[in-house]
């Protein structure tokens, strides 16, 4: 069945049984329905030259993804849709009282997945605050950019095109990946995969703009460093949890590592020439579904860096080595990659 009968299909059986369902498929109905071609964008006259400007990259880096970087030379990513809004759609995230494991859901097409994502801005905070009434901790992000693994030819959006060039490549990078390789139930994985490989895109990139390059790496170096601050504490509260003390005094404990970790962060940005990057991130509430969810996109990275130097940066070679590790059990490829983030000086 071909996309837009499989998605009439799908609107229709799910419309009458699942609400969630029903907003989901409705939603990117109306993503697609937006989208036009970017070769047509561009010879329209009527188009406003900056536009016509930012999407002249990104056929350059559509190009570069599957030339460069072996990624599917498809129909994605070369159409446009404005949604006019910030956000293609927001993701709840959640976690027990004393957890930093991310609660799962799971749905159709990808499995199981440690977020449920909404439309509707409204909508997501609605589910969220269902959610925390029964004393879970929530967390909504605004999400710029999504792939339906190729089930679908997805469209670049206003919403990550917005953010400049350096972003749309490396979200182009990042969904690419995801169409090369995806597994089913294993969040953690699938993201460290893709950004590991958004990273070397990024790389290659902007190899031959030696001022661009260096921006990139100096931005990359102080993410680095946010994740591993949020790693130490986050690993504290994992250990606090494993803890039999009484809820009360653990409340504190949380309480005293959280404060622990916002002071850590004041020191480290005090080197960081003014960027105030992850400010916001810090100054609203910390709980355990926020810290969570930062583990999703970053956790396995550097045992999937580790691994792509072994392939002397062979991007061809990593996928095949990526796709031998997918097929083992899941506790089998954890302790794999686990094992390979032990080797990290």
């Amino acid at each position: 069945m071909n996309p837009p009968l499989l998605i009439l299909a799908l609107t229709l059986w799910l419309s009458g049984c699942n609400s969630y369902y029903a907003q989901a498929v409705g939603g990117h109905l109306k993503v697609l329905n937006a989208a036009r071609p970017i070769d047509e964008i561009l010879q329209d006259p009527k188009t406003d030259p900056a536009l016509k400007h930012k999407l002249g990259q990104v056929h350059a880096i559509r190009e570069f993804a599957s030339r460069e970087l072996a990624l599917p030379d498809n129909r994605s990513y070369r159409s446009y849709a404005d949604l006019g809004r910030p956000f293609v759609v927001w993701n709840v995230f959640t976690a027990r009282e004393f957890s930093i494991i991310p609660e799962q859901w799971c749905m159709l097409m990808v499995g199981c997945v440690n977020y449920r994502g909404y439309y509707d801005r409204l909508e997501a905070e609605r589910y969220a605050a269902e959610l925390a009434k029964t004393g879970l901790d929530t967390y909504v992000a605004g999400i710029p950019a999504y792939s339906t693994l190729g089930y679908f030819n997805d469209p670049v959006l206003n919403t990550f095109l917005r953010l400049g060039d350096t972003e749309t490549a490396r979200t182009i990078f990042h969904e690419l990946a995801h169409q090369k390789l995806f597994i089913e139930g294993d969040s953690v994985f699938n993201e460290s995969f893709a950004a590991t490989v958004e990273l070397e895109g990024l790389r290659r990139w902007f190899a031959n703009n030696p001022e661009q390059l260096q921006t990139f790496k100096s931005r990359q170096q102080r993410q680095q460093q946010f994740v591993e601050l949020v790693d130490v504490y986050r690993e504290k509260l994992r250990l606090l949890y494993a803890s039999t003390l009484p809820a009360e005094t653990m409340w504190h404990a949380k309480a005293e590592i959280v404060a622990a970790m916002r002071q850590a962060y004041a020191v480290l940005k005090q080197s960081w020439d003014g960027d105030t990057r992850y400010d916001k991130w810090f100054e609203q509430d910390l709980n355990n579904a926020k810290i969570a969810s930062l583990g999703l996109y970053t956790q396995l990275v550097p045992a999937f860096e580790t691994l792509l130097q072994q392939q002397g940066h062979d991007l061809p070679q990593f996928y095949r080595r990526v796709a031998e590790l997918s097929k083992l059990p899941k506790p089998s490829r954890q302790a794999l990659l686990e094992g390979l983030k032990a080797r990290i000086p």
